[in-house]
Parts: structure tokens; sequence; C-alpha cells
């Protein structure tokens, strides 16, 4: 066995170490600290409470119903959607390459057909929620949605190095129409320049409901003027938006796991949380003028 073979390896491993722990949130950092709503937040808490553990990245979790024509068939902390309607039916979020397959399965425990699918979406241009656009695309024909300021960072994610689709450019305001369906895009950009939150109604029980698909909110360990203008347009933007059921693209951020234990027990539909729709925004917010605060003291 060669020392290039050796050396090779343990690089390998070492990447591998290190993306694992980035993963888990120990390659964020655990400052600024903020407390909302009693509640303590840092960067790295954030971080490690989305993701979870590799395992619970790709870990199926039981498909179901949300509300209306609106299903769950993620994984443990990455979240996709599937939104049925008589005319076919739209993904957002594939999430991971490596989950298309998993995706899949949940779709068709649920008795549909992934080929069903006319459209895929997504929240924003990173590899957790995006990345399996173009094998989602090949087993289901559909066409692949991104938002313009995210379209170049969209084709620079390259699993296995297979091109990166996207069929259509939308831009804030767009609406994607399907079977009696709009899902209108919202422009929230900050965490990536096209982070896009999705919004529609569904009706239950004889009422209708403003469900949105809230994209992440974060803000790097560093944060740039042009970043800045990004978040103080996004966090007054999202405000404005109606909400009653707040999903987004990781579910910790809408404490689905707390919801649907709730959903076997009977009684009203958990995931209608209109009290709960900001509270990410708000921590999000905290922590992006913790964050700036803490820069401007180090410049001092």
């Amino acid at each position: 066995m060669s020392f290039r073979f050796l050396a090779a390896t343990a690089n390998a491993a070492i990447t591998a170490a290190l993306l694992a722990a980035a993963l888990h949130g120990q390659g964020a950092p655990d400052h600024p600290k903020v407390k909302v709503q009693g509640e303590d937040y840092t960067p790295r808490s954030i971080l490690a409470r989305n993701m979870g553990s590799v395992e619970d990245q790709s870990a199926q979790f039981p498909p179901h119903k949300i509300i209306g024509n609106i299903y769950y068939v993620g994984t443990k902390t990455l979240t996709s959607f599937l939104v049925v309607t008589p005319e076919g039916n739209i993904l957002i979020n594939t999430t991971y390459d490596r989950n298309v397959r998993t995706i899949q399965k949940s779709v068709e425990q649920l008795g549909f057909k992934f080929t069903d699918i006319k459209y895929i979406l997504g929240n924003h241009a990173h590899g957790d929620h995006m990345e399996g656009d173009a094998l989602a695309k090949e087993l289901s024909g559909g066409q692949v949605v991104a938002m313009a300021q995210d379209e170049a960072a969209l084709r620079a994610i390259k699993p296995g190095g297979r091109e990166h689709p996207v069929d259509k450019v939308i831009k804030d305001g767009d609406k994607i129409t399907l079977g009696g369906t709009t899902l209108t895009a919202h422009l929230t950009a900050g965490h990536t320049h096209g982070c896009t939150a999705w919004t529609t109604t569904v009706k239950e029980g004889g009422q209708d409901y403003n469900v949105v698909f809230w994209c992440s909110l974060r803000a790097p360990a560093t944060i740039s003027p042009e970043v800045e203008a990004e978040f103080v347009r996004s966090f007054n933007a999202v405000k404005m938006i109606p909400c009653d059921v707040p999903l987004g693209d990781h579910g910790a951020q809408f404490k689905f796991q707390e919801k649907y234990a709730k959903i076997k027990s009977g009684g009203p539909n958990p995931y209608i949380d209109p009290i709960g729709c900001h509270l990410e925004a708000d921590v999000e917010e905290a922590m992006f003028h913790a964050v700036l605060a803490e820069q401007a003291a180090a410049r001092k």
C-alpha cells in the first residue's frame, strides 16, 4: 500500500470528519447568544437543531398529510413537501441527492406516483435542500424551478458531476399554478441571494388557511454590507406575509416533530399555528442584530 494512497485516505477521513462536525453544528460559533421567548440560542445551537445527526438527515420520517392537499415526504430534519392537484403534483425541496429515493418511497407510500410530479421547487440553493433536483427530475420528468438570484449557485451544485437542471427561472412575486393550486414565490434573501419563501392557500373544514413554506433566515458568521441589506429587506417582508400554517426548510423551524406527535391524539390540526408563524423569524432577526453588534465591537 503506497504512502500516497494512505495520505489520500487520511485526508478523505479528515474531510468527512470536518463535514460531520459542521453538520452537527460544531463548525458554527457558540456566540453571540440571544434569548427569544425564554429560550437561549447561539449560531451553533441553531445549526445543530436544524441539521440533527448525519443519520437524521437521511432517515425517512413517516409521510403524512399536513393540511389540505399538502403532504410531508422528507426526512427527520430536512423537509420535503408534496402538493397534490388533479393535474399533477409539486415537490418542494429534494434535499440531498442520496435522499431522493427515500422521498420517492414516501410519495408512493402515500398512494401517489412520483412520475406525476410536474414541478420541482426549492427554498434555496444549498445542497441539503436542492442537491437532489437532477435525480428527482430524471425520475419524475418534472420541471426544476429556481429564483433568478439563486440560479448560478444552483447550477454549481453537481452531485456526481451531473449538470444541475434549471427549466424555469422566476423572480419575486412569480406564481406556479397547477390544477387549481397556486404557489407564489417571495424573495427573502440573505441566507442565499435567492432564498425563496413559497405561499399558498388551502381549505380544510370549510375554512381557508394561508400556508407558508419559509426559507431560512439564518445569518452567516460574518455579514457583509450586501447581505445586511438583503436581511433587512427580508425581515421586513416576512412580517407582511399572511400566515396560518408555518412550514420551512428544516422541521425544527416549525417544531414539526412535536406537531406530528399531536396528530395521533386527535383534536385540532396542530400544524395550524398562527401564533408560531413568525417565531423562527424573530429568533433569526435577534441573532442577526447580535452578530452585527459583535462585528461592530470587534472593529473598535
